[in-house]
């Protein structure tokens, strides 16, 4: 990740009467803004440029973006419209310089405000890196591998300086391989447990023993995982690869687990994250939302709804076509399986069919089937 932007306020003080701004003039300002917004930061999920102009002349606000507040200034100088510029450029002041973290607990989750009441917007995994961005109280404002934006409360991360994050970065690791589990504090299941884990997690190797890995914690806790539910990090990423089989079984074996808005792991999933996760665990990131990941992979022809070109791990996507007076809205997502038959978070995970005779066909989703896109690429272990 880059370093981060030295933080402040960069204040252009000019002569007060300067600020006596025009409806015209702050109309101008406000629509400057928007523009840089878009072209910037049109996705709020995955960037932050939240600006405003007042009547004083002031321009207020948090930017996670230096690139895009220096064109809006340059903008707002070339059409001779006078500013005081109070952008806070992130990461926060308040956060000194642990402005990054990893992620402290089996699954932290991410809300979309920092309050336990906010939406949970997605989950975060044991041992993932994060961007901090901002703080309030206890609540931090993070940034994911995948780029998505919440917040986390305190028990959640483990802050760390740039170099401490690297040294982490860079250990040999283990991951957890098996659906749920727990580590404990010495090598036998009668200890104290030290957490619970599921599939994705990570841990530094600190040693391995006979029928247990010694593993780290990101905040200094040692727990012994068994070699029966973990491996070698290294060895895992050698082997892992998005194939037809290997999504279909993946996918298999979650059936059952309850719906979670918000969910991206065994302890709970919604449809986008259902699919995420299936990808994730053989070696592929995939975008977070149904909507984001309509956007990227191979369009696949399903001519007058006929899914005959589909492979087993293609991406089918529902929701409501584009009209005259509004666009397209992607809500739901699964996994083709074969068989005229995909696998989806609806309630839970279950299989339905897009045949009329099958005792699991959806009419629903038929219905409201949009299109469907090819996601297998080759090996692409980006999930830092």
């Amino acid at each position: 990740m880059k370093k981060a932007c030295v933080l402040g306020f960069m204040a252009v003080w000019l002569p007060a009467l300067v600020f006596a701004q025009t409806d015209s003039q702050l109309t101008a300002k406000q629509d400057i803004i928007s523009q840089v917004r878009q072209q910037a930061a049109p996705d709020k999920r995955v960037a932050i440029f939240q600006v405003e102009a007042d009547s004083t002349g002031r321009l207020t606000g948090k930017t996670n973006l230096p690139d895009a507040k220096q064109t809006l200034l340059n903008q707002l100088t070339q059409k001779g419209l006078s500013f005081r510029d109070e952008i806070q450029v992130l990461p926060a002041s308040v956060l000194g310089e642990e402005s990054y973290a990893i992620v402290n607990i089996s699954v932290a989750n991410l809300r979309s405000n920092p309050r336990e009441a906010a939406e949970l917007a997605t989950q975060a995994l044991l041992g993932m890196p994060l961007r901090v961005w901002d703080k309030d109280r206890g609540w931090y404002l993070v940034q994911t591998p995948d780029q998505y934006i919440a917040w986390v409360d305190f028990g959640g991360l483990q802050r760390m300086k740039k170099a401490d994050f690297d040294r982490w970065e860079s250990a040999e690791k283990i991951i957890y391989t098996h659906p749920f589990g727990f580590c404990y504090s010495e090598p036998n299941t009668k200890s104290q447990t030290v957490s619970d884990l599921v599939a994705g997690d990570r841990l530094i190797l600190e040693k391995e023993e006979k029928k247990y890995f010694r593993a780290r914690f990101p905040d200094g806790r040692i727990a012994y995982v068994s070699k029966t539910e973990a491996q070698r990090y290294a060895d895992w990423a050698k082997t892992a690869k998005p194939t037809e089989e290997s999504l279909v079984n993946t996918a298999k074996h979650m059936m059952g687990i309850p719906y979670l808005w918000g969910g991206t792991s065994y302890k709970g999933m919604d449809c986008s994250g259902f699919t995420k996760t299936v990808y994730f665990l053989n070696g592929q990131t995939l975008p977070r939302d149904a909507s984001q990941q309509v956007h990227v992979g191979e369009l696949i022809a399903t001519p007058d709804k006929n899914f005959a070109n589909l492979k087993p791990g293609d991406l089918l996507f529902f929701g409501e076509p584009a009209t005259a007076d509004k666009g397209e809205r992607v809500v739901h997502v699964g996994m083709w399986i074969g068989n005229n038959e995909f696998i989806h978070a609806s309630g839970k995970i279950r299989i339905s069919s897009m045949n009329p005779t099958a005792p699991n066909f959806d009419e629903h989703e038929l219905k409201r089937f949009l299109r469907a896109k090819r996601m297998i690429k080759d090996n692409e272990l980006g999930l830092r």
